[in-house]
């Protein structure tokens, strides 16, 4: 990194039956990657299976992975070798009947940083996490690699801004949200179009109100009864979107960011500052009576 910039690499992918194969390609790709000067690269959410949370099936726990598995045993001397560091998605096998949707992060030595668990699971028509995977416990974390200090939310955790917030202030300047999103079939072309606003929207005021880039990617393709949208992007703290992947088709984005616009957006929008932290005890409730 030069001048406090550094550039982040986005895995935009299609999932095959074969977590290996899958595994090895993703492998290939973040090679590739960093061939073209990412520091910084992100897989999307449980990039090693076909998004199999669309149904309850207890074969899908099969799919369940330790830390350290196949994914680190394969990531970590990569991320050593490329001096990179690699933010990957993993179906943790925690214990037999306990598993979490993690993110783990790997430093450019090739060390585990750490992991995040995800903490909003979804229960949703197609998306019945909560039958595969506990809730994290591990809270809101911040990693400082060697290129910047990064921080993991997955997926649904996109549309809660406290999990932003506290990812802002555990010092992140990059929060990275891996994904598995995408619409359902009957769908028409106008409520798809909203849905994937939406989403692009949530995001980017995370990145407005926060101060930090924010780095989305998703998978694309037909998996069962769900069309993945792809669209992965990075977001400057300005809200800007900086580069955006189509929806259709496997894509690496490579995207370069200016650390240094971290405190310049705070400077001008201090949100942070301004923020009344004797008066928000009401978060803590479901709802306000």
């Amino acid at each position: 990194m030069a001048n406090n910039r550094v550039t982040v690499g986005l895995i935009q992918s299609r999932a095959s039956l074969d977590p290996d194969r899958n595994l090895a390609a993703t492998a290939r790709r973040i090679r590739l990657a960093a061939e073209g000067g990412a520091r910084i690269v992100c897989v999307q959410e449980l990039f090693r299976s076909r998004y199999f949370p669309q149904t309850e099936d207890t074969e899908g726990f099969a799919l369940a992975e330790p830390i350290p598995g196949p994914t680190t045993e394969c990531f970590c001397p990569l991320a050593r070798e490329l001096e990179v560091v690699i933010v990957a998605s993993v179906f943790e096998a925690r214990a037999p009947g306990v598993y979490h949707n993690t993110a783990l992060v790997i430093d450019a030595d090739g060390q585990i940083m750490g992991r995040y668990r995800k903490m909003h699971i979804p229960d949703d028509p197609g998306f019945h996490e909560k039958f595969y995977f506990a809730p994290g416990d591990l809270g809101f974390r911040t990693f400082r690699t060697r290129y910047a200090q990064v921080a993991v939310l997955i997926c649904w955790d996109q549309w809660f801004p406290e999990a932003a917030r506290l990812a802002a202030l555990g010092g992140a300047e990059i929060i990275f949200y891996p994904t598995a999103i995408g619409w359902g079939s009957g769908e028409n072309r106008a409520e798809r179009r909203t849905q994937l606003e939406a989403w692009e929207l949530v995001q980017r005021s995370h990145a407005v109100t926060n101060g930090v880039y924010v780095a989305a990617v998703n998978r694309v393709g037909r998996e069962g009864r769900i069309t993945f949208w792809g669209n992965s992007f990075v977001a400057d703290p300005s809200g800007r979107v900086l580069a955006r992947a189509g929806g259709g088709r496997p894509e690496t984005l490579l995207v370069d960011c200016d650390l240094g616009a971290v405190a310049d957006a705070r400077h001008n929008w201090p949100f942070l500052r301004d923020r009344r932290v004797d008066a928000y005890g009401g978060l803590t409730k479901q709802l306000l009576d």
